[in-house]
C-alpha cells in the first residue's frame, strides 16, 4: 500500500510497535493489539474508559514527540504515527532512514498531506483507514466488527443542531485555531446538523481572526479539551475579552466539551458524535 507518499510492504504484521499520537494508540487498543505497543509517546490525554485497562501496560515513552535515540532504544519493528510531522530528522526519524533499518512506518492517513490539502473527511474514510490499520497490523476481523459498532452509534445519532452555527475552538488565544471545512470537525458537525462557520475554508483546520468568530456570532461553541489547553481556560478568555464576551454563546454559556484526541479523525469520532449530540440538547 502507498501511505502519505511511502511504499509500505510488510511480509508479516509488526510485532514490536511504538505508536506517537493518541489515534494511533487507541487504533491499536481498539483492535485488540496493545500487547504489541512496546512504547507509546506524545498522548493527547486518558484513553477512552473502555480502553484503559490495555493501555495502562503500555509504556509510555515520552509526553512529546519522541526522539529517534529514544525510539531506536526500544527496538521497533514498526512506528505507527499520527502525524507526518512525527517521522523527521528531529523527531523518530524519516522514514526513509528507518526503512533502511528494517523498521516500518505509517501515517494516520487522515493526517497526510503530501499533496496539500486533504479531500473532505467523512465517516465512510474514517472506517476505511480502520479497516486499512487492521489489514496491516494483522486485525481484520477486529477492525470489521470495530466497525460495525461505530456505525450502530451514529445510526443511534438523532441529529440535534437544528442548523444553528457552530464554532469549533481548538486552541489559541491571540489567533484562535478552529476546526475547518474538510476535516474530523467538519464530519462530526455534518452528523450533529451544525452549520460550521469556518465551512468554506478549504482545509482540515484553520486559524481565523477573532473578528471573523465575533461577525459570525455562532449560536454554539464546541471547546477542545486539552491538558495544555482545557475547556474551563477557552471558556475564561472567551469571557475576558470584551468582543467575545457579547457573544451569544458565551452569554448564553451553550459549550460543547470533547477531549483533544477525539477531535482528530480516529476510532473515537463516532462516539464523540453520540456524546456531542446529548449535549446538544441540553444547551440553552
Amino acid at each position: 500500500m502507498t501511505n502519505c507518499g511511502t511504499e509500505v510492504t510488510l511480509e508479516s504484521p509488526p510485532e514490536r510497535i511504538v505508536t506517537i499520537k493518541s489515534t494511533s494508540l487507541e487504533t491499536l487498543l481498539a483492535l485488540g493489539l496493545g500487547s504489541k505497543v512496546v512504547g507509546s509517546a506524545f498522548s493527547d490525554g486518558p484513553v477512552p474508559g473502555a480502553l484503559a485497562a490495555d493501555a495502562a501496560s503500555v509504556p509510555v515513552l515520552s509526553d512529546a514527540a519522541p526522539t529517534q535515540e529514544a525510539v531506536l532504544e526500544l527496538e521497533p519493528d514498526f512506528i505507527y504515527a499520527g502525524w507526518e510531522s512525527n517521522l523527521g530528522s528531529d523527531t523518530a526519524g524519516e522514514r526513509g532512514f528507518l526503512a533502511s533499518l528494517g523498521i516500518g512506518s505509517y501515517v494516520s492517513p487522515a493526517a497526510c498531506r503530501e499533496d496539500g490539502a486533504p479531500g473532505k473527511l467523512d465517516f465512510e474514510d474514517v472506517f476505511a483507514n480502520i479497516a486499512e490499520a487492521g489489514a496491516l497490523f494483522g486485525a481484520p476481523e477486529a477492525a470489521a466488527e470495530l466497525i460495525a459498532e461505530q456505525r450502530k452509534v451514529l445510526d443511534g445519532v438523532t441529529p440535534a443542531g437544528d442548523a444553528r452555527s457552530a464554532f469549533w475552538f481548538s486552541s489559541g488565544r491571540d489567533t484562535p485555531y478552529a476546526g475547518a471545512g474538510l476535516g474530523a470537525p467538519q464530519m462530526m458537525m455534518d452528523e450533529l446538523g451544525l452549520e460550521n462557520i469556518a465551512a468554506d475554508v478549504e482545509d482540515a483546520w484553520a486559524s481565523l481572526s477573532w473578528e471573523t468568530v465575533v461577525a459570525a456570532n455562532p449560536d454554539v461553541i464546541i471547546l477542545v479539551d486539552a491538558d495544555r489547553n482545557t475547556a474551563e481556560s477557552k471558556k475564561e478568555l472567551l469571557a475576558s475579552m470584551p468582543a467575545t464576551a457579547g457573544m451569544d454563546a458565551v452569554v448564553n454559556e451553550r459549550y460543547l466539551v470533547l477531549p483533544f484526541a477525539a477531535g482528530e479523525a480516529g476510532v473515537r469520532n463516532a462516539e464523540a458524535v453520540a456524546d456531542l449530540a446529548g449535549q446538544l440538547t441540553g444547551l440553552p
